[in-house]
């Protein structure tokens, strides 16, 4: 191995070390910061110029990203999240219809919107809600970052992992959601039995306090065209305009308003998320260029294991998603093994997805919902999500690869 080799696969592990562990011990830096100064490293050296880490950026992932968030801002902005979570929190149904409403609601929006996005948005008003009708908000903060990550694994815009799957592998919105959903909908309702079941005894009606949560104002006119602008986002992808091409038209009409400058879109959205996958593209890609990615592709391929199969695929996004992450996990992999079919790039998406519900650090939207909690005076251990996390990962991810196989042998 020359030195230059040794230098980009010592960033890449320190890079991919700090995924895992959130950020490096005894400093401040998080995950964005050590893709980032990753990225800085291997510029600085002279190892990837200019060109090449432009090159290696994936810019229609980047712009699909940017423009769903600048979409989910609008209804961020209309008072839309806030009212759903303050209504799922007011109502008069019992706790178990209201972990139901939950996980539906939460499932629903980030099937079409940014997952991270929804939960962030979401969860203080739930909190809010729940306490005030003196219920424990904890099972519904798993339910919540569960069903977003379930939800999420039906379409090819519903979270950053199937994004950057989707424009690699050139994936059309309406066969993939055909393919996805029966597994989506499946977790969806194992988030549901299986935070019902392990936190049943929690689940008794108690009385609303007469001073009930105030629901928020809704801007009704900007609701609307939120909304109708995204049933023309999905007409697009129906008449297969390109992604990229189409979200961007919807971002800019939405940036066109009387009612919200840009600068308050704009402030909400995900600006580490973007200079996250900024940051990792470059790693990923630098060790792309040693040649130790296709000789391990090889390797796997002497030994009779195909990359694309169940065996190696479902075990790797699994591990993967619960140590790195399942965005790093999906990016390593694709680095990897760049040359996967449209049937295996699916099955990534889909088991990457469902993989992240494992443990909180499987994925962004569960990190969302925990400190987004904390800030809210309510804190979710990592045990307490990892009981109900395990269960329904492990009923989901199974019916996901059967369902999968199915569809290999037909």
């Amino acid at each position: 191995m020359t030195e230059t080799s040794a230098l980009v696969v010592a960033v890449f592990v320190a890079v991919y070390i700090g995924m895992a562990l959130g950020r490096w011990p005894g400093l401040k830096i998080d995950r964005t910061g050590i893709a980032l100064l990753g990225a800085i490293v291997l510029c600085a050296s002279g190892i990837v110029s200019g060109g090449a880490a432009l090159a290696a950026i994936n810019l229609p992932t980047l712009l699909v990203l940017f423009g769903l968030m600048i979409l989910s801002a609008q209804f961020a902005a209309c008072g839309f999240y806030d009212w759903c979570s303050a209504r799922i929190a007011a109502t008069d149904a019992s706790p178990a219809a209201i972990l139901a409403l939950t996980v539906a609601v939460a499932g629903a929006l980030s099937a079409v919107l940014a997952n991270d996005i929804v939960v962030f948005a979401m969860t203080p008003m739930l909190v809010r809600g729940l306490v005030r009708r003196r219920l424990d908000p904890r099972p519904y903060l798993i339910a919540l970052a569960g069903a977003a990550n379930a939800g999420s694994a039906a379409t090819v815009i519903g979270n950053p992992q199937n994004i950057l799957i989707g424009q690699v592998g050139s994936l059309d919105f309406w066969p993939f959601f055909t393919v996805c959903a029966p597994p989506a909908l499946f977790a969806l309702a194992c988030v549901f039995g299986v935070v019902w079941w392990q936190w049943r005894r929690r689940f008794q009606a108690t009385a609303k306090e007469e001073a009930t949560l105030t629901s928020p104002q809704i801007d009704r006119f900007g609701l609307a065209k939120a909304s109708l602008l995204t049933l023309a986002m999905l007409a697009m992808f129906a008449l297969h305009v390109a992604h990229a091409i189409a979200v961007l038209i919807i971002a800019g009409i939405l940036l066109i308003s009387r009612r919200f400058a840009t600068r308050e879109v704009l402030a909400l959205v995900d600006w580490h998320l973007l200079v996250l996958f900024c940051g990792l593209f470059i790693v990923t890609a630098a060790l792309g260029v040693t040649g130790l990615p296709a000789s391990l592709l090889g390797d796997l391929r002497a030994a009779g294991l195909d990359p694309a199969s169940f065996a190696v695929l479902a075990p790797l996004t699994l591990f993967g998603s619960n140590s790195i992450g399942n965005v790093p996990t999906v990016l390593l992999l694709l680095a990897v093994v760049p040359d996967l079919p449209p049937e295996a790039l699916t099955m990534l998406a889909v088991l990457s997805t469902l993989a992240g519900n494992l443990l909180i650090v499987g994925s962004l939207a569960n990190i969302i919902v925990v400190e987004r909690a904390w800030q809210e005076n309510v804190v979710l251990g990592f045990w307490q999500h990892a009981r109900c996390g395990i269960p329904m990962t492990l009923l989901s991810f199974a019916a996901a690869v059967g369902w999968f196989m199915l569809r290999a042998q037909t």
